[in-house]
């Protein structure tokens, strides 16, 4: 795992509005869960979040960010936007609707903003980690350096 690597247009944002952050590379070792993937960077579950991207009932997205060993809880998802239900956004329309692809998707740099919602668990911890926007790569950011790029609110949208 190399701590110094190739920037990501995220880290590149995130310097733009001088946010401090660590970056992180798995590349070529072949995980694909966020659980493999806090293993192979030898931090805790529960810091390492996955970004969701979900569709209401009245077609606007949402994102999420819960820990990579959780699951999101749709009827608190929807609920913390005031949706009547929310589903998952097919991996298919992704690309066109983020910028992003699955395994590489980010809160930061997406096509347009989306209400974004992370998991209350998050405010535990210093900082969390989350992709980097691209597939092998993850970014650890304090809540408060988060705060200054992205405009979110904390839940509780786990399972």
């Amino acid at each position: 795992m190399k701590k110094n690597l190739d920037k990501t247009n995220v880290m590149r944002l995130l310097e733009q509005k001088k946010i401090e952050y660590t970056s992180y590379c798995y590349v070529d070792t072949g995980v694909v869960s966020g659980v493999e993937v806090a293993a192979v960077l030898r931090q805790d579950p529960d810091q390492v979040f996955k970004t969701l991207v979900t569709v209401g009932n009245s077609n606007r997205n949402y994102v999420f960010l819960v820990p990579v060993q959780k699951e999101l809880d749709l009827k608190k998802a929807a609920k913390s936007v005031g949706e009547k239900s929310i589903h998952m956004l097919k991996s298919k329309d992704l690309l066109a609707l983020t910028g992003y692809v699955h395994g590489g998707c980010s809160p930061i740099g997406m096509k347009k903003p989306f209400p974004t919602v992370i998991e209350r668990s998050a405010q535990e911890f210093g900082s969390i980690i989350f992709s980097g926007g691209k597939i092998g790569y993850q970014v650890q950011v304090s809540l408060e350096g988060l705060k200054k790029i992205l405009e979110f609110r904390l839940e509780d949208i786990i399972e």
